[in-house]
Parts: C-alpha cells; sequence; structure tokens
C-alpha cells in the first residue's frame, strides 16, 4: 500500500459521518371522545335540521369539534357526562355535530352547499368546541367558543333555554346565576407586564393584550398560577401593551377605537361574559380573544399569533397552531396540548 492511498484512507475516517436528525418531538394531551349517541343524526341540510328542532319546539345547537380536540374531550366526557345537564340539553335543544376540519358537504342555512372546513370559516370558528345556539330564522343566539366547565355551561343553556336572552345580555345572565361573585379591583392577581393606569389603548403602535378578570374567580387564578407566571408566557407577552381590568369596575379606560369608557362598560360592548378573558388588538382593531377554559399551549399560541403578526397572512387560527405544533416537533420539543408543555 502506497504511502499516498494510507493518507487518503486516514482522511477518509477524518471527515465528520452525517449529522443524526433531530428526533422529532411528540404530541401529548390529545383528545379521545366520542359524539353522544343522543346527538342528532343530521343528513347535513342546515335548514332541514333547523325546521325540524322548530317543530320540535326545541333550538338547534351547531356543534363544532375535531379530532384530537382536549377541550372536545373535556366537554363530551365531563359536561356530558352529568345527567341534569343531559337531561336539559336533550329537553331543549337539537345537537348537531360538524368538523371544523371535514369535508362532508353541509346545506348552510341560506341553501349553499359547500364543505364543513368552508362553513367553519365562513361562520368565523376558530376553536373547537364551538357551540353555535341557533334561533328559528337562523340567528346566531349564543355563540360558546371554547369549553366551559359545567356550572357555567348550564348556566348558558338555560340563557338560551329559557328564553332569558330575549330580555338580558348574556355577560348579565352569567354574573346573575353563574358561580362567580363580583368583586372590586383589589383582589385581583397582577403581573409585572401589566401596564399602570390610566389606561389609554388609541393610536398605539404594537399588540394589545386586555385582561378582564374578577375577585374570587379560580379560572383567574389558574391563569396566573399556571400560565401568565411561567417565563415562557412572559417572554410571548413582552411585545404588548397589556392592561388588566376589572370586568366590573367603574375605572375608566380609552379604547383602541378612542372612546372613554368604563371597564364595564367596555366589557358589556365586546360581550365579555367570562372571566377571564383575554383580547388582542393589533392595529386598532381585535384580531382574537380567549373567553373560555385554555390551557398553556394555546394561550401562548395565541399570544404568538398576534404578536408575531401571523394573523395577517393565516386568518383561521388553528391552520396556525397545527403550524407551530409541527415547527416545535420538528425541533425535538415535545408539544402538550392540555398540561401546556412545549
Amino acid at each position: 500500500m502506497t504511502a499516498r492511498l494510507i493518507t487518503l484512507l486516514s482522511l477518509l475516517f477524518l471527515l465528520p459521518g452525517p449529522v443524526a436528525a433531530a428526533e422529532e418531538g411528540e404530541v401529548h394531551g390529545a383528545g379521545d371522545f366520542q359524539l353522544p349517541g343522543w346527538f342528532k343524526v343530521s343528513f347535513l341540510d342546515l335548514p332541514a335540521d333547523l325546521a325540524e328542532a322548530r317543530a320540535a319546539d326545541r333550538g338547534l345547537i351547531l356543534f363544532w369539534e375535531q379530532e384530537g380536540c382536549p377541550y372536545c374531550e373535556a366537554l363530551i366526557e365531563t359536561n356530558f357526562h352529568q345527567r341534569p345537564i343531559v337531561d336539559y340539553t336533550r329537553e331543549h335543544f337539537d345537537v348537531v355535530a360538524l368538523n371544523l376540519r371535514g369535508d362532508r358537504p353541509v346545506t348552510a342555512l341560506d341553501g349553499e352547499q359547500l364543505t364543513e372546513k368552508a362553513l367553519a370559516e365562513r361562520m368565523e370558528v376558530q376553536f373547537t368546541p364551538t357551540l353555535l345556539f341557533l334561533a328559528g330564522d337562523g340567528e346566531v343566539l349564543l355563540r360558546l367558543n371554547g369549553y366551559y366547565p359545567p356550572e357555567e355551561f348550564r348556566v348558558a343553556l338555560e340563557y338560551v333555554g329559557e328564553g332569558a336572552h330575549q330580555e338580558v345580555a348574556f355577560s348579565d345572565y352569567m354574573a346573575e346565576h353563574g358561580p362567580g361573585e363580583r368583586t372590586g379591583p383589589g383582589e385581583l392577581d397582577d403581573q409585572p407586564f401589566f401596564a399602570d393606569p390610566p389606561h389609554d389603548l388609541a393610536g398605539r403602535d404594537g399588540p394589545v393584550a386586555v385582561f378582564f378578570e374578577q375577585g374570587r374567580c379560580p379560572e383567574c387564578r389558574r391563569l396566573h398560577d399556571e400560565i401568565l407566571d411561567e417565563e415562557r408566557a412572559r417572554e410571548l407577552m413582552a411585545p404588548f401593551h397589556a392592561i388588566q381590568l376589572d370586568r366590573w369596575g367603574e375605572a375608566e379606560v380609552v379604547t383602541p377605537a378612542g372612546e372613554t369608557r368604563t371597564a364595564r362598560a367596555w366589557a358589556d360592548e365586546l360581550g365579555v361574559a367570562y372571566t377571564p378573558t383575554m383580547v388582542l388588538f393589533d392595529e386598532g382593531g381585535e384580531v382574537i380573544r380567549m373567553e373560555s377554559h385554555f390551557r398553556g399551549f394555546h394561550v401562548r399560541s395565541m399570544l404568538d399569533y398576534v404578536a408575531s403578526g401571523a394573523w395577517e397572512e393565516e386568518p383561521q387560527f388553528q391552520r396556525y397552531i397545527d403550524a407551530r405544533s409541527e415547527r416545535l416537533r420538528e425541533k425535538g420539543v415535545d408539544v402538550d396540548l392540555w398540561e401546556g408543555g412545549e
């Protein structure tokens, strides 16, 4: 063997081998559920479903879900496994399930035929579960975006089922009949990223986050303790001008539209019925809001969706979540949809 050949072989051994690809992260916390057998068996002709419900003196609920949704699982396995909730729902409503990503043909309320996912986009369904309570003429009487725990969910059913929607706003009905109590602003949890009053949100550059909360609110405390106190959330909050308002308070705020309102009056105008509610604005307009029980991954995704400006290119938040989850997994990061790890 010549010296030259020996040298070449030595160099080959010294060359770096192929770089091992990062192991893809896993997804945890996905929902596993089956729709209740008592949901309406529908041919997805919504005008016919609405007419049948009206003839039976019941309302119609469009129940938007998707495979793997942990919040759908919570609604099905917790709320719809409580006999009083099931009995009340079956007495007062027909429930038609629709898939946010589905390709089944649906006859919409105006008679046009389109896919489930196209109808979801038209009806501005951003989350699952989303429940739309329809009047006899197809008007949406109440929209529940996301998962409501059993106590609040029962109040929402009764709000429409008892006809209270004809007399009072949902926020007032929830305040009177829900489990929360109206208390003063001194009992709210604080965060270092909350701006001090007075609050003037008009003409601000960059995104704005408004947190409507109230005292003696277990879900508000959970939002702070489990999500906002974490470093990951605080890093995502950095681009925001964030304020906290007592949902029932009388402190004045100048809204992004330049109008002066009390916190309570502005919450009423926005239809804030659940605490905590987080409303995210950019360029002076509302982009998206969290107004139900959400876990860490979805809250952080929502903040990133607005802070990064992704909402301008991708109007569907669910598609953004999917892409964000995939990017994290490609980096070897595990994504936990329920416990909040990412």
